[in-house]
């Protein structure tokens, strides 16, 4: 129930609480499917916290979310608590011709090949891609005896041929347009028997041979692809062509034939949406790469975090304009807002902003991120004395800066937190973590535009000038914690300060900034009691799970002192009311036990204890005995 401590994560930068031997979305091990893991409550072996070691594996099979890029391990902070992780190479199997490719850019350019030997059996199965209705896939001929796929219009393939009986044509038609730009794939099989064609999942097409006549296809000419004589040729990519079992070099034959290109683009049509958080799709020789430079992100599909740790007193201070660079270059560079390269840094106004990013501390107050300006116009985000995020705008026209508190949880708790930023005008969204986004505008006599933004501080505020007093005060002694992913509009300061790019002469930063995947890090479990702490060496005691000492937060030792005491005062009196009533009425005596609601269900008194009681871990409570009344 709830929220798993371990994930790993895939392909398109998801979540995946399935492992090995198991599938999407089942949460399971592989124990847990087959039914035979260690403690049969659980699923997963892992799950039984036995002090042995246990152990769940298997393969990861579901190729729409490999390969893994991280797997991330919560639980390891209780003393004892151990865990070995190890992750395989991942493997490729299928045919390494399959993007074998070339592009058709002309009506009239076609590939030929030697002529096909497909007497008595013809196999046939090639992908395309075009935005062309219409066009000749491939053809060969004969006396009289020919071979032929083509697509005949935007919704239909036609496989057609004669062996001396006359022709014979099948052709599949699409509900949608097939001349969409994107991939489908055609299968054409010809034999003594019967004929047929298909085209991606539709339903096929199947022709039964006449029982008398003409049986073999007899081919003379060369194999035609793309085009044919005296037709409109084919408009597009063909990709991973195969005859009877072998795989035609579309791309080695393109390099030395006019009009065709080797390869395919066009990868991104079909492919871009991989490149993820904003990294754009770039074409490349028979494939794609994704460009991640305008973006928080990094790896081959813009999905890997970069982050840092933060210790205190470091800060990291991004300039909108690097030393060395005239006021007047200012603009085009930040990539802020105005298009103008005339105008000037005091000029320079920010009507919107995108702010995004990822932190976890256990201290407050600190300053996250500031933005400041060549006037008093500020933004910040800070963490306040409680531990509650506060968003603060000082756009002028107000006496007081402009504040969103966030007082439902807090933040200092050493998770990692998510924070999405964004302004149009006077309309402010804010998203935080997984919480839907919350709306709020500025004031009716609040100026709606950042006037000339100066830099960009994370960690900590320094800057000549005056400061707000609040700001100040949260300035020392600094944030301590992690930071990832941070992006202002199209500026990534940790990217730029931890990655040699062009943007790096734009950043200052004070002490040893350490890259750490630390924004991935998962959900942890408080430490536990040596007394309930399974793993614990001297766990003799663990049926008294509380052995008088301080749990939980905000609960100190002195708290559990006191209480013990105000407890065996407590304890004392009823044990003379109750001596004195025995003496009084000398009743026939009742066993009671004060058991936990759910006793009857649970394995053990411990188990009966949290399931009544979901905080146990954060109770100290001394009542849990039994007495003969």
């Amino acid at each position: 129930e709830g929220s798993p401590y371990t994930w790993w994560v895939g392909k398109a930068n998801e979540k995946h609480h399935y492992w090995g031997g198991s599938g999407p979305g089942i949460q399971k091990c592989a124990c847990g499917i087959e039914r035979n893991c260690t403690d049969p409550k659980y699923y997963c072996n892992c799950d039984a916290d036995y002090k042995q070691w246990r152990k769940d594996a298997g393969m990861l099979s579901y190729k729409e979310h490999l390969p893994v890029s991280q797997v991330v391990v919560g639980d390891v902070n209780r003393p004892g608590s151990e865990a070995k992780v190890s992750v395989g190479p991942v493997r490729c199997q299928g045919d390494r011709n399959y993007w074998n490719a070339a592009s058709f850019v002309t009506s009239s350019s076609y590939l030929h090949f030697s002529t096909f030997q497909g007497e008595t059996s013809a196999d046939i199965s090639f992908y395309f891609k075009t935005s062309a209705s219409d066009g000749v896939f491939l053809e060969n001929l004969g006396n009289t005896d020919f071979i032929k796929v083509e697509l005949k219009s935007a919704t239909e393939v036609s496989f057609s041929f004669d062996v001396g009986n006359g022709p014979v044509e099948l052709v599949v038609r699409s509900p949608s347009a097939l001349s969409d730009d994107q991939w489908h794939r055609v299968t054409a099989e010809r034999n003594v028997q019967q004929a047929s064609l298909r085209v991606d999942q539709l339903p096929p097409q199947v022709r039964r041979a006449p029982t008398e006549g003409h049986t073999r296809l007899e081919l003379y000419s060369q194999l035609y692809v793309g085009a044919a004589g005296g037709q409109r040729g084919f408009l597009g990519c063909i990709r991973s062509l195969r005859m009877n079992g072998v795989t035609l070099d579309l791309e080695e034959r393109a390099k030395v034939t006019p009009g065709v290109k080797p390869g395919c683009s066009g990868h991104c049509t079909s492919y871009g949406m991989y490149c993820a958080n904003g990294g754009k799709c770039v074409e490349k020789y028979n494939g794609y790469s994704c460009d991640c430079s305008k973006t928080a992100y990094d790896g081959p599909f813009c999905i890997k975090d970069v982050g840092a740790f933060f210790e205190e007193g470091m800060w990291l201070r991004y300039n909108f304009h690097s030393p060395g660079t005239s006021v007047k270059d200012l603009v085009s560079r930040t990539l802020l807002s105005s298009t103008d390269p005339e105008i000037t840094a005091p000029d320079l106004t920010l009507n919107k902003e995108e702010l995004s990013f990822s932190f976890s501390t256990t201290k407050s107050p600190c300053v996250l991120l500031y933005i400041s300006s060549y006037t008093p116009d500020f933004m910040a985000v800070l963490v306040k004395p409680s531990g509650n995020l506060q968003v603060r705008y000082s756009l002028g026209g107000t006496k007081e800066p402009y504040n969103i508190d966030i007082d439902h949880r807090n933040m200092a708790n050493g998770q990692p937190h998510t924070v999405n930023i964004t302004r149009d005008g006077r309309d402010i969204v804010l998203q935080l973590d997984h919480y839907p986004p919350t709306s709020y505008s500025l004031p009716a006599t609040s100026d709606t535009q950042f006037n000339s933004p100066k830099a960009l501080f994370l960690g900590k505020v320094i800057e000549i000038g005056k400061i707000d007093q609040d700001i100040y005060k949260y300035n020392t002694p600094g944030f301590t914690g992690c930071l990832s992913r941070v992006q202002f509009n199209q500026i990534a300061p940790l990217k730029a300060a931890l990655r040699p790019t062009n943007a790096s002469s734009h950043v200052h930063i004070q002490g040893e900034l350490v890259e750490s995947n630390c924004g991935a890090s998962p959900l942890t479990i408080p430490p536990m009691s040596a007394a309930t702490d399974p793993w614990h060496l001297d766990s003799a005691s663990a049926g008294f799970p509380y052995n008088g000492q301080a749990i939980g937060d905000g609960v100190n030792r002195n708290s559990a002192i006191i209480g013990g005491v105000i407890a065996v005062v407590i304890f004392t009196i009823l044990c003379t009311l109750v001596f004195l009533i025995r003496y009084m009425f000398r009743h026939k005596g009742t066993y009671h036990t004060n058991e936990a609601k759910g006793a009857e269900s649970a394995e053990s008194a411990d188990a009966a204890i949290m399931n009544n009681d979901p905080n146990f871990t954060e109770t100290i409570d001394e009542s849990k005995k039994e007495w003969l009344i």
